[in-house]
């Protein structure tokens, strides 16, 4: 594993060189945030009214970690660099170089969001307690329990947009897909918690990646229990578990694909 780390330590490094190319992602981030804390402003009439089981206040930060964990762990490796590789044959050299072509990747990816995702954390730290005055019922000793579920969330989340990079190999182009798990975690994980939506809908959400990527780890920092704990965890590390062995499974494949056509 110690060639992985180095992979993510020279990525990281490299990261830092170009700091002003992850200030520019702000821009988006902060005309997101405008938006709903808007938005929430409106709806709430009064600030102790209660939606869904929100207060304005939990609305809103809830916001705000979604939206961290969106724009402070997304990057073009995964989407644009995998599929290229895939579809220009490159990906044929990386098959014999003295590494795991997908830990190479994620390495690789991880590199490159961990400065990104600190960025956009304090950002949006500052921005929630300059605006809202902190999260009432936060507590910092509960930070241990939110380590894992933050890393596990941005783990599955890498590894859903390895997969279907990954179905490039029998896909011209894997970028609708991309499109499609982008908008429905933009739109159904990060604007609004399961609660606000119908009934009916709300176990299909809690089945979906919604739960584990975003409205998981949110919900636990504006309402902490063991028990959610335990059902973000356990969903977690089931995701985590069904995802290697798809993405195995799927790169084995179009290896053995890549090999039968000569590549």
């Amino acid at each position: 594993m110690r060639k992985y780390f180095y992979i993510y330590k020279a990525t990281l490094l490299e990261k830092l060189q170009y700091i002003m190319n992850t200030l520019l992602g702000f821009i988006s981030f902060f005309v997101m945030l405008f938006i709903f804390f808007n938005l929430w402003n409106y709806i709430y009439a009064d600030a102790t009214q209660l939606i869904s089981g929100y207060t304005k206040t939990q609305m809103i930060w809830y916001v705000i970690i979604t939206e961290t964990l969106w724009f402070g762990t997304t990057n073009r490796t995964l989407t644009n660099q995998v599929s290229q590789d895939i579809k220009s044959g490159s990906i044929a050299y990386g098959l014999n170089k003295p590494y795991n072509y997908i830990y190479f990747i994620i390495a690789k990816h991880f590199g490159e969001i961990t400065f990104q995702f600190f960025l956009f954390l304090i950002a949006g730290t500052v921005i929630g307690v300059g605006f809202l005055g902190g999260l009432p019922g936060f507590n910092l000793m509960y930070l241990p329990f939110y380590i894992p579920v933050f890393f596990l969330g941005i783990l599955i989340n890498s590894l859903i947009r390895l997969l279907i990079s990954i179905f490039s190999f029998w896909m011209e182009d894997s970028g609708s897909l991309h499109w499609i798990y982008n908008k429905l975690i933009i739109v159904v994980g990060t604007l609004f918690p399961v609660e606000i939506f119908p009934l009916w809908l709300q176990p299909v959400i809690r089945f979906s990646p919604i739960f584990v990527v975003t409205y998981g780890p949110a919900k636990l920092v504006i309402d902490f229990s063991i028990e959610q704990l335990f059902k973000v965890l356990a969903a977690q590390t089931a995701y985590v578990i069904g995802l290697v062995c798809l993405l195995a499974y799927f790169y084995q494949r179009g290896v053995k694909k890549v090999n039968v056509n000569g590549g």
